[in-house]
């Protein structure tokens, strides 16, 4: 080859050297995104961490203007007179095992539906489907009503006969907090969006060696689905545990109140009593904080693979 058409092959390959504006332009838009996520950020943070600092405040600093972000004289003694209210373990107790059970019962449901929407073919496997998001479209107050009468009429429980009469079936029980939410329909959503992208080659070997569907989906699909299930247990616990709505139709005796229902009472109660209030807030948010801390990396994972960003 002659050395002008090796200088042409050579300035074609050179590689062109970026416009100044055009990298300004992009950190201009980089610098706007981050502007807005700091933003987002301190939005959903401040209220929180103002609760904080007013739990480690006398009632009298709480109100202060401007409002102390640092408490000057910081105090436990809120922590210590909320832990002294009455039946307050219970609470907590309540809360913990409707949220845990509530939790386990999803995480066996839903993947079990997502398994079989997923990777089992069967007629109508994507009308079901489809009919089954189509309920995303209805509010969840609107199914609070059927709901409580199909609970109270519950056949042979709370005082019914065989017709569900006579008493008032799963009200005022366990059985009326978590039944209803065993299954969710988000979930299986969640659920079945990650498992199509498990590699089916693993579901054919997996049944070449003999192994039946619940042993593929018990040691092949759930460990692969970890990281989902991981996600969909931590949005799960939390909205059982910070559940206020449900609790309050359901429940009428003291001793199966949950953590929020008692906490509401307990402001109406003491109104004026804001700093043990902003205490008793703190407290009821540490279970929910920890458990995302502990499983952040689950989560994070499962939900960026899961097709909802």
């Amino acid at each position: 080859m002659s050395a002008p058409g090796r200088e042409r092959n050579i300035s074609r390959a050179a590689p062109r050297h970026r416009s100044p504006w055009l990298a300004v332009r992009e950190a201009g838009w980089k610098l706007a995104i981050y502007v807005l996520l700091l933003a987002g950020v301190v939005l959903f943070i401040a209220p929180w961490a103002w609760m904080v600092t007013a739990s480690l405040q006398s009632i009298g600093d709480i109100f202060d203007w401007p409002p102390r972000w640092i408490p000057v004289n910081p105090t436990l003694n809120n922590y210590t007179r909320f832990l002294e209210t009455a039946n307050l373990g219970r609470l907590f107790l309540n809360s913990g095992f409707c949220a845990v059970s509530v939790t386990f019962l999803q995480l066996f449901f839903n993947s079990l539906a997502a398994y079989a929407f997923a990777k089992r073919q069967f007629p109508g496997r994507d009308f079901i489907f489809l009919l089954m998001l189509s309920t995303f479209m209805i509010p969840g107050q609107v199914t609070q009503i059927p709901a409580y009468l199909v609970l109270m009429h519950m056949p042979l429980f709370g005082g019914n006969d065989l017709l569900g009469q006579g008493g008032h079936g799963w009200l005022d029980s366990y059985w009326g907090l978590i039944v209803p939410g065993a299954v969710s329909t988000y979930g299986i959503f969640l659920l079945r969006q990650y498992m199509r992208s498990i590699p089916d080659e693993l579901l054919a070997a997996a049944r070449i060696d003999g192994a039946s569907e619940f042993r593929i989906y018990g040691q092949v699909v759930l460990p692969l689905s970890m990281p989902a299930l991981a996600a969909m247990g931590i949005f799960t616990f939390t909205y059982v545990w910070n559940d206020f709505f449900w609790s309050l139709i359901i429940i009428s005796s003291p001793q199966l109140r949950t953590l929020p229902l008692g906490l509401a009472l307990f402001v109406v109660k003491h109104r004026t009593v804001w700093d043990l209030v902003m205490a008793g807030s703190v407290v009821a948010t540490l279970p929910v904080l920890a458990l995302f801390l502990l499983f952040q990396r689950h989560f994070v994972r499962g939900i960026a693979l899961s097709g909802i960003k």
